[in-house]
């Protein structure tokens, strides 16, 4: 009877016992080097990993001390100063199948006067004003703007006379010359020529993208932007003159970086100005000349 009792009293010592060591929470490992064994992670012993830190939904992290950082918002990438100016666009001129000038255009030709406008040889532009065109007079030579221009937008339009006579440079030929770099202006309707002379190039530099030219007769213009070249102490280019042309509607220059003034003949040297007054050329070939309208710039 005794032996049974404590058969029963041992058997339940060692189930209170059992239940006491599954209750017991994990021990913490001994404060110490990683692994938590006081000197260091025996040879070979695993490294403990590090927490990676889960990010925000909007590319916040979470800081150390366990507070999220601020979230990106969409006020965050807003601005609302500086105001770009208000510009008002031209207005269509159904008449004549163009766009007039907007509102902080500079206006160089509107069809009535040259008065923006003198002659290289000096005194009055000499040449053809009527019925709204400007018109060349090759006999009374190149004519220029009496204003220098740094950076800047201009758009004008020209005409090849329907009919004209010649070939190659010795038809339609003109030009815009920004100082000393030449924008050339030339019949460009199934007339041959070498590609970096033709129309929408920088004369003896660099070859149009297309020819998007149009039948003579017919009105062609130029979107043009340029960007004026600056200068170190010695006088070198620090940065080159820029060009970008669009030609009746078609990209033909893109950014194109002008190596030096035009030269008909040789390398194209430097020219040390970064201001310019604008030149419309009356070229002496034999051709009929060639007319303009709607001419006017933005400084930039």
């Amino acid at each position: 009877m005794k032996k049974n009792i404590l058969l029963a009293v041992s058997a339940a010592l060692i189930m209170i016992f059992s239940g006491s060591l599954m209750a017991q929470p994990p021990q913490t490992p001994p404060q110490g080097r990683p692994g938590g064994f006081p000197g260091g992670a025996p040879q070979g012993a695993p490294q403990q990993q590090g927490v990676r830190t889960p990010p925000s939904r909007l590319g916040g992290t979470q800081q150390p001390n366990g507070q999220e950082a601020p979230r990106m918002t969409a006020e965050m990438t807003e601005f609302y100063d500086p105001e770009p100016p208000v510009v008002t666009p031209g207005s269509f001129d159904a008449k004549n199948q163009n766009w007039g000038a907007p509102s902080d255009a500079i206006i160089l030709f509107d069809g009535t006067n040259l008065d923006e406008w003198e002659s290289v040889r000096g005194g009055e532009a000499g040449w053809d004003v009527a019925n709204g065109v400007l018109t060349v007079n090759k006999r009374a030579g190149d004519i220029r703007t009496k204003r220098e221009f740094g950076d800047f937008q201009m758009h004008f339009e020209w005409c090849v006379p329907e009919g004209i006579q010649g070939s190659g440079q010795s038809r339609g030929n003109s030009g815009l010359k920004i100082g000393g770099y030449e924008i050339q202006v030339l019949d460009g309707y199934n007339n041959p020529t070498y590609v970096n002379g033709m129309v929408g190039s920088v004369y003896k530099q660099t070859i149009p993208l297309a020819n998007p030219s149009r039948p003579n007769g017919e009105w062609q213009y130029y979107d043009l932007i340029f960007t004026a070249p600056t200068f170190n102490k010695l006088g070198q280019y620090k940065t080159k003159p820029r060009v970008t042309l669009i030609y009746n509607g078609v990209l033909v220059l893109n950014d194109v970086e002008i190596i030096g003034t035009t030269s008909y003949i040789g390398i194209p040297p430097v020219d040390q100005n970064s201001t310019f007054k604008l030149l419309l050329q009356a070229h002496g070939d034999p051709s009929e000349p060639i007319s303009f309208r709607n001419i006017w710039i933005r400084e930039l």
